[in-house]
C-alpha cells in the first residue's frame, strides 16, 4: 500500500522518460489517502542520498535498472555509477569467484544464457538461472564470441541458435569445479545436459537436501559414482545415516569432506567411530560442531588413535573429557599430526607416564603448530651438530617449550649472534632456556667476541691484506663476514685454487664477486671443477667469468645442464648460452624460460630430477 503524498515528493521521477506522478498515480499499484506506518519518506534530497530514491523506486514496484530501457543509463550521470545497485551481487557469505564487477553486459548475457537454457534446451529454471550466475568463465568466453556490445542480449540469442554451447563446460563451472579440474570429466561424445539425466537429477537431489551447489563439484570429483545413480537410490543413502542418529546438518558435513561415504553400503569404520565417541560421552551434536566440511577425514586412522590413546591408560571419561577439551587431538589430519608428534617422543626415548603428563597438561595451542615447532626444534638441534644424547635430554626435559615456539634457521641465529653453529651448540646444552629467546619475532643481539673469535678475524684480515684488499674498506668488512675458517685454511684453498691453473689475480677476482667460495673445503671444490671441466666439457676460463657455480651443488648444475641440452637438441633453446644463464636464475623462472618451451619438457625434466636424485645420470 502506498502513501499518494509520497509521489509529491520524488523529483527523480522526472529523470526517467516517460514515467511521470500521474502515470505512477495510475498504475495498479495499490494506493492509500494517509501514510502508512511503514511508507518509505525521502528526507534529503541531495545526491548522498540516492539510495533512498532507489528504495522508493523499487517500492513502488519499478523493475530494477538491468531490465529498464537503456536511455534511463544514458540520459546523465546521476545514476550511470549506479549500475551495479541492483544487478544482483552474490551474498556476503558467498565465495566471490569473478573478480571484475558485473557490468550491464554482463547481466544482459547471464539473462540471455538462461533463457535459452530453460525456452531453448528445456532446462528447469532455477538450474539455468545458478548455471547462468556462476559461470563467470565460461560466460566470458561467450561474450568474446559476441561483438556488437549496445545491444549483447540480442547478439547473444542470435549466436546460442546457430552455436550450440557444451553445456557440461557450464554446469561443471556452476558446481564450483575450475576448467582445470572439469576438462578430465567433459563427454567426449556428448554436449547436453538433457543426454545425462542421471547426472542432473542427482545433483537436484543433493542440493535439495542441503547441499551447496557450489559444494556439488568436490563430490563429483571424488565419487563420480554417485551421479549415475538410478532415481531413489542416493535419497535412500542419505536416509540410511538419519536412521543412525544423525542430523541433516551432520550429513551434509559428512557426505561433502568425504563423498565415499556415498559409495557403497555405509561406512562401517565411520559408524564404529561414532559409536566410540558416543561411549567416551561425545555425543553426535558434538561431532558435528567440530566437523567440517573444508576437510577430509580417515576414519579408520581416527579409530586407530582412539585405541591408542586406550592402550596408554586412559580410562573413557579421561578420554572423552582429553578429546573435547582438544579436538584437533583426533581431527587434525585425521589423527595423523597427532601420530607425528607421538612417534618423535617415542624415539626419544619418552615413556608412557611422559606422553600422558604431555597430553593431560597440553597448553591453549593447535596441535598441528605444536607438532611442527617439535619438529622444526629437532632439526635445529640436528644442524647445529648436538650431539645424540643431548638431543634426547633436550627434547625430553623442554618439550613443552620447544612445541609453543616457532625458532628462527640456526643459520640466522648464528648471523646476529657472530658465532659459530659449534658455539651455538655449547650455548644452547649450557642454557637451554635460550631457546626461547631465537623464537621467531624476537630481536636477537650479537654475543660478544671471545679471545679466540678476536685471534681468528686478525688471520683472516692478515691473508686479505696479502692479496690486495685495503684496511676498513667495505670490501674488507664483507669478506671477514662472508668467511668461514681460519686464516691458514683460507690460505690453502687459495693456494688449491692456483694450483688448478688459475692466475692469483682472477682467484682474486673471484673472490670479490663471491666471498664464500673458500668456505669450501678443498675435496668439495676439487669435485665441482672436475665435473665441470672433465664430465660437462666446460673451460676454466668458465669459473672465473662465474665463480658462483661453483657454489650450487652438482646436482642443480648436472640437472640444467642436461635439461638444455636436450631442448637445444629439439631446437627449443638458443644456442650458445652461458653457464650463468642456465645454473643461476630460481627453478621456477627455468621452468618457464626452457622447460616449458616443449610439450614434453616437464615430464623429462622430472624424469631427469628422478635420474639425478636416485645417482643414475
Amino acid at each position: 500500500m502506498i502513501w499518494k503524498g509520497q509521489f509529491s515528493n520524488l523529483p527523480l521521477l522526472k529523470w526517467i522518460p516517460g514515467l511521470s506522478t500521474e502515470k505512477c498515480l495510475s498504475s495498479k499499484v495499490p494506493t492509500c489517502s494517509h501514510p502508512p506506518a511503514t511508507s518509505v519518506k525521502i528526507r534529503n534530497r541531495s545526491f548522498p542520498k540516492i539510495r533512498h530514491y532507489i528504495a522508493t523506486l523499487l517500492y513502488i514496484g519499478i523493475p530494477p535498472i538491468a531490465t529498464v530501457d537503456r536511455s534511463f543509463l544514458q540520459k546523465g550521470r546521476h545514476l550511470n555509477s549506479l549500475k551495479s545497485f541492483c544487478t544482483g551481487r552474490a551474498p556476503a557469505n558467498q565465495p566471490v569467484r569473478y573478480q571484475k564487477p558485473r557490468s550491464l553486459r554482463f547481466v544482459k548475457a547471464q539473462a540471455a544464457l538462461t533463457d535459452y537454457l530453460n525456452s531453448t534446451r528445456g532446462i528447469y529454471y532455477t538450474d539455468a538461472e545458478y548455471m547462468s550466475r556462476n559461470s563467470p568463465i565460461f560466460l566470458g568466453k561467450l561474450l568474446e564470441e559476441v561483438e556488437d556490445e549496445e545491444e549483447t542480449d540480442r547478439a547473444l540469442r542470435r549466436y546460442l541458435r546457430y552455436h550450440p554451447i557444451n553445456e557440461f563446460e557450464l554446469f561443471f563451472e556452476s558446481i564450483g569445479l575450475k576448467p582445470s579440474e572439469y576438462n578430465p570429466f567433459l563427454p567426449q561424445d556428448l554436449m547436453f545436459l538433457s543426454d545425462e539425466q542421471e547426472l542432473m537429477n542427482n545433483c537436484r537431489d543433493l542440493c535439495n537436501y542441503g547441499v551447496a551447489r557450489r559444494r556439488v563439484g568436490r563430490i563429483y570429483k571424488e565419487a563420480r559414482e554417485v551421479f549415475k545413480y538410478v532415481p531413489g537410490l542416493l535419497k535412500s543413502k542419505l536416509l540410511a545415516y538419519e536412521q543412525l542418529g544423525l542430523s541433516r546438518v551432520i550429513i551434509i558435513k559428512l557426505v561433502v569432506s568425504s563423498p565415499a561415504l556415498l559409495v557403497g553400503d555405509a561406512n562401517t569404520k565411520m559408524v564404529q567411530l561414532l559409536k566410540e565417541l558416543e561411549g567416551i560421552g561425545l555425543p553426535l551434536k558434538w561431532i558435528g560442531g567440530h566437523l567440517s566440511d573444508r576437510n577430509v577425514y580417515n576414519w579408520g586412522k581416527m579409530l586407530v588413535l582412539l585405541h591408542f590413546f586406550k592402550d596408554l591408560g586412559l580410562a573413557d571419561d579421561e578420554l572423552g573429557t582429553l578429546i573435547s577439551k582438544h579436538p584437533g587431538f583426533l581431527l587434525d589430519g585425521s589423527g595423523n599430526i597427532m601420530f607425528s608428534m607421538i612417534s618423535l617422543l617415542l624415539k626419544m626415548g619418552a615413556r608412557k607416564n611422559e606422553i600422558l603428563t604431555l597430553l593431560s597438561e597440553f597448553p591453549r595451542i593447535q596441535v598441528g603448530s605444536f607438532a611442527q615447532n617439535l619438529w622444526r626444534a629437532f632439526r635445529f638441534l640436528v644442524e647445529i651438530e648436538m650431539d645424540s644424547n643431548d638431543i634426547q635430554k633436550l627434547i625430553l626435559s623442554r618439550t613443552r617449550t620447544l612445541g609453543e615456539i616457532f625458532l628462527k634457521k640456526p643459520s640466522s641465529i648464528c648471523t646476529y649472534l657472530n658465532v659459530g653453529t659449534k658455539r651455538l651448540c655449547k650455548l644452547v646444552i649450557e642454557d637451554p632456556q635460550r631457546l626461547q629467546k631465537y623464537a621467531l619475532g624476537l630481536k636477537v643481539l650479537p654475543l660478544p667476541s671471545c679471545g679466540n673469535e678476536l685471534t681468528s678475524v686478525e688471520e683472516k684480515k692478515k691473508f686479505l691484506y696479502r692479496y690486495g684488499f685495503v684496511e676498513n674498506s667495505v670490501e674488507l668488512k664483507k669478506a671477514i663476514q662472508l668467511f668461514r675458517g681460519k686464516g691458514d685454511e683460507l690460505q690453502e684453498r687459495f693456494d688449491f685454487l692456483v694450483k688448478k691453473g688459475l692466475e692469483p689475480s682472477d682467484v682474486l677476482q673471484m673472490l670479490k664477486k663471491a666471498p664464500s667460495l673458500l668456505n669450501q673445503k678443498i675435496f668439495v671444490m676439487e669435485e665441482k671443477l672436475g665435473f665441470l671441466m672433465n664430465s660437462l666439457g666446460y673451460p676454466l676460463s668458465t669459473v672465473v667469468a662465474f665463480p658462483h657455480c661453483i657454489l650450487y651443488t652438482t646436482e642443480r648444475v648436472k640437472l640444467r645442464h642436461f635439461m638444455y641440452h636436450w631442448l637445444l637438441e629439439r631446437g627449443k633453446a638458443p644456442p650458445g648460452l652461458a653457464l650463468a644463464s642456465i645454473v643461476a636464475c630460481s627453478e621456477k623462472m627455468f621452468m618457464k624460460r626452457f622447460v616449458n618451451n616443449h610439450p614434453d619438457g616437464p615430464a623429462t625434466w622430472d624424469h631427469l630430477k628422478n635420474s639425478c636424485s636416485g645417482g643414475q645420470m
